[in-house]
């Protein structure tokens, strides 16, 4: 089974823009999981121009489903997870001003770096991912380094998906079987949506979860969150 975990940064975002607690990313996060997503993922940044710390903390005792924090590995955010404890921490080399995560990393040219990382949290019990681009070798190292699994940076999926589908998940498909070979788990996100997810997974079929945000959010605004939760899982039977 493909799991669905709901990003609600944007849901952080909704209510920063405003103040106060309208929407409640907390109760939000509830009503995902009540719906029917396995997951809720953050991505808190430093700047808490969406999800912040405080909520972070919030929603780790108060969730029924896996919990996954994405991040660059500052410091700051080593601290953080580390004393959270969610059940997965996703590794993606983000600036701080970057506006969305829109690259994986070079996990050969860190490995040093991104091994002493993953060792910390490995030894701490919480499950690994590593933000990589559809590139073998990076899928390579990501595991070399000790990830329990790679998440797939799919926006150039979604963005050629019109052009060819059979061509667009290509490279996706070869990065995946090397993941599986090397013996670790799959992720995958960015820009998935009810247009390109289903022939995503029906190419990969063995992806243990997608996290999708910004476009669940948006078609909620037509189908509502429980319709639109429902018509993303619909895409991962």
């Amino acid at each position: 089974m493909t799991r669905l975990s709901v990003n609600v940064n944007k849901i952080a975002t909704l209510r920063n823009a405003r103040g106060g607690d309208l929407p409640d990313v907390l109760k939000v996060a509830l009503d995902c999981e009540k719906f029917g997503a396995e997951g809720i993922t953050v991505h808190p940044r430093p700047d808490e121009r969406h999800i912040r710390r405080a909520d972070v903390f919030e929603l780790r005792p108060e969730l029924h489903t896996e919990f996954n924090i994405e991040g660059n590995p500052t410091p700051e955010f080593i601290e953080l997870v580390l004393e959270v404890k969610p059940h997965q921490v996703t590794l993606v080399p983000d600036a701080p001003a970057q506006l969305t995560s829109n690259v994986g990393w070079d996990t050969k040219a860190n490995q040093g770096f991104l091994s002493d990382v993953l060792d910390r949290f490995n030894r701490a019990g919480i499950r690994t991912s590593v933000f990589v681009n559809a590139d073998a070798e990076m899928v390579k190292y990501a595991a070399k380094a000790g990830a329990d699994r790679v998440e797939l940076y799919t926006g150039p999926y979604a963005a050629n998906y019109e052009k060819g589908p059979e061509g667009a998940v290509a490279p996706f498909v070869d990065a995946a079987k090397t993941a599986r070979t090397c013996g670790i788990g799959l992720n995958a996100g960015h820009d998935l949506n009810l247009i390109n997810l289903a022939y995503f997974h029906q190419s990969i079929p063995w992806l243990d979860e997608v996290s999708i945000g910004h476009a669940l959010i948006c078609d909620a605004l037509y189908l509502g969150l429980k319709g639109a939760i429902e018509e993303y899982k619909k895409c991962l039977l």
